[in-house]
């Protein structure tokens, strides 16, 4: 019996998502307009334009926090530092990617691509400054100093952000943790910030290494089919064809659902400790404190004028 709250809980968000489907088909999403993000929309097209033009204002964004951070900028010369730093950086050799593998961030059709992709033996159409190396491994920290190097100054390298709160929602959904209920899953992620925070529900700014990683896109959820297919035609790869039925968009409507649901089983402290453990992540306009309920920093990717979500 322990465990169904977490049943009751999955068996809603099937209804949900069936229904935000059918909504999403019918209804344009709300949003002001705007620079960040693009509105999540069946019959919205993003232009390369577009696309280009919110690609700037995001790194923009990574710069100025960066800027104002204390976060990890330089390659340490230490293996060890290394491994631990670059611990979630994947890369793929044949296509000259790079990119950071984060837990419930929604990146399964991403990986799928990369596979397909490998097995029909395409490789990006750029000359590199330095002979190509094609291996089957896939952590960046297990290359050397100089190749790791090369890899950071020559490869694509791609950042997945999503809303932190919808990843702490689809950690739990997942059963990553024996908690039955919402609320002590959440007093678990609380309690681990004082010795070992989980990769799982880790700040997704420690482990991407935003700072020191200078990433060319940044890649929201929510709106993968389209950013990617315009991510890789600009690398030159022919994936129009290949491109997976992307789930996300619908999903993202589920998701802003179940914050208001799962979150009034916190209580206001846990609210507000959790608030605090995902902005000490990453002090970026968008997460500083302001006096907002937190209902409300739960729908950052609604409104196509605020800021980056899930940067931490």
């Amino acid at each position: 019996m322990r465990f169904l709250p977490r049943l009751v809980v999955s068996a809603a968000l099937g209804i949900a998502a069936f229904l935000s489907w059918r909504l999403l088909l019918r209804t344009p999403a709300d949003g002001q307009g705007g620079d960040l993000d693009p509105k999540v929309d069946e019959g919205f097209t993003l232009t390369l334009d577009t696309f280009l033009h919110i690609q700037q204002l995001r790194k923009k964004r990574l710069r100025a926090f960066c800027s104002q951070s204390h976060k990890v900028t330089t390659l340490p010369r230490s293996q060890e530092e290394r491994a631990y730093l670059l611990s979630s950086l994947r890369v793929s050799t044949r296509l000259d990617l790079l990119y950071c593998q984060v837990p419930s961030i929604g990146m399964e059709e991403w990986q799928q691509l990369l596979e397909k992709l490998e097995k029909e033996n395409i490789t990006l159409p750029v000359l590199l400054p330095y002979h190509r190396r094609h291996t089957k491994e896939t952590q960046l920290s297990k290359f050397n100093q100089t190749e790791i190097e090369a890899i950071l100054g020559s490869y694509i390298k791609v950042l997945f952000v999503r809303d932190p709160f919808h990843r702490l929602i689809a950690t739990f959904l997942q059963g990553m943790g024996s908690s039955p209920s919402f609320s002590s899953f959440v007093q678990d992620v609380l309690e681990s910030e004082t010795h070992s925070t989980s990769v799982d529900w880790k700040p997704l700014v420690s482990l991407c290494q935003p700072c020191l990683v200078q990433y060319d896109y940044v890649v929201m959820f929510g709106f993968h089919r389209q950013e990617l297919g315009h991510l890789f035609r600009r690398a030159g790869l022919p994936v129009d064809s290949l491109l997976p039925k992307f789930t996300d968009t619908q999903v993202l409507w589920t998701y802003r659902w179940l914050t208001e649901q799962m979150f009034s089983e916190l209580s206001v402290q846990q609210k507000k400790q959790l608030s605090r453990f995902y902005r000490l992540g990453c002090q970026c306009d968008w997460m500083k404190a302001q006096a907002l309920p937190l209902a409300h920093l739960l729908h950052l990717a609604e409104a196509t004028t605020r800021p980056l979500p899930a940067l931490v």
